[in-house]
């Protein structure tokens, strides 16, 4: 009989008691829409071996309504985040180049949460596949969790940071022409967040991580 013993996840009533996630200056996140944008942006990530990895879409509210996103495509340093909007990837040509070389790369890892579901809506919308990846929500699982563990629960446990979670801006619209700040801010530091994790648990826990 099995008789091992889980942790608990975090309550939502736990976490809201720790610090908040110290994330990214609005001055640090950089919505990369011309091909200026997509030069800064390639200086800093494509020499990079590890980067922090995240996808919105917009969310669908109606009985059979398709979804047709990912809408934005973040990609975090630990000093800055970049921000790919799909409506803007298909008039800029140096935008898609750069973020096909860099999902694209053997040699750079993308790291998240649920990236087995990207894979296919990316290949599907940008004709990009996705491939390096290092899934975190096992690897914070095997921590001694028994079930699944994602980016907010995640950020407790591992950083000991409460990631705030705003439901309106979770449900907002990806795919507007424009993103407000909270968005940007929102989907800057989900990237983020998913790096820190990893450069957590690559330093105290490092044969727990394990890419596919």
């Amino acid at each position: 009989m099995n008789t091992r013993q889980y942790l608990e996840r975090p309550t939502k009533d736990a976490m809201r008691q720790l610090p908040a996630f110290s994330g990214l200056a609005n001055t640090h996140i950089h919505l990369v829409e011309s091909a200026e944008d997509a030069s800064f942006a390639r200086a800093l990530l494509v020499n990079c071996t590890h980067l922090g990895f995240d996808t919105e879409s917009k969310p669908t509210f109606k009985v059979g309504e398709s979804n047709t996103g990912p809408h934005l495509v973040q990609l975090a340093t630990l000093e800055h985040a970049f921000l790919f909007r799909a409506g803007n990837l298909a008039s800029q040509s140096a935008a898609h180049q750069l973020l096909a070389d860099v999902l694209q790369s053997p040699q750079i890892m993308k790291v998240g949460f649920g990236l087995k579901s990207d894979r296919g809506p990316v290949l599907r919308k940008f004709g990009i596949e996705l491939t390096a990846t290092q899934e975190l929500s096992g690897a914070v699982k095997r921590l001694g969790y028994k079930q699944q563990v994602g980016l907010q629960a995640a950020v407790a446990i591992v950083l000991g940071e409460y990631l705030a979670k705003s439901r309106k801006v979770t449900l907002s619209n990806w795919a507007g022409t424009s993103l407000s700040t909270a968005q940007q801010s929102y989907a800057a530091n989900d990237a983020y967040a998913s790096l820190r994790v990893f450069e957590a648990m690559n330093r105290t826990a490092p044969h727990l991580l394990r890419s596919v």
